[in-house]
């Protein structure tokens, strides 16, 4: 897989599943900050996990989602490096059940779920998703304004005095 097709993932799930728009954040909270806040605490903890290798991170989650649902398979292990994956592992805790048992566990308490069905599968991932395209956007605008920790410097100031700890928070996505 080249980099143009890499990054085609982007504009592919947006077309598939919407993107939260510029202002209409609040009615996605409750997703956007367990995932703005495990990433900021990833940053804190390795500056070289900055606002580029947000978006490559990105990617490969939006990748590793679309396997899941659709049981198709990407070749895009060559993309990966350990500072976009530690921010796509933080992304993952904060709402996959297959990253995070406790997330899952609580899932499966409340709610009867076939993990195997991919129609369940796509239904549960298009909020995270939407969110995970908004936080790109994010990134790419942040870029622009203030360099490679744009989006970093951004959350400090958003956000930044409320983050205390290192434990990985997440939303429990439940269905319709």
């Amino acid at each position: 897989m080249q980099y143009y097709q890499f990054e085609k993932i982007f504009s592919q799930m947006e077309k598939e599943f919407g993107k939260v728009k510029a202002g209409e954040e609040k009615k996605y909270a409750m997703m956007l900050l367990p995932l703005q806040s495990n990433i900021l605490k990833v940053h804190r903890a390795f500056p070289t996990s900055n606002s580029r290798r947000l978006k490559e991170a990105i990617a490969l989650v939006l990748f590793y989602l679309k396997e899941i649902y659709s049981r198709e398979h990407f070749a895009i292990e060559t993309f990966s490096n350990p500072d976009n994956e530690r921010l796509g592992h933080a992304l993952l805790m904060a709402f996959d059940p297959f990253t995070n048992d406790e997330l899952k566990k609580a899932v499966e308490n409340e709610y009867d779920i076939d993990w195997s069905n991919p129609n369940q599968l796509y239904a549960y991932y298009k909020e995270p998703i939407r969110c995970l395209l908004r936080i790109k956007d994010s990134a790419d605008l942040w870029i622009k304004k203030q360099g490679a920790d744009g989006y970093f410097i951004y959350l400090e100031q958003f956000m930044g005095e409320t983050i205390h700890d290192d434990t990985m928070d997440y939303f429990v996505q439940l269905p319709d």
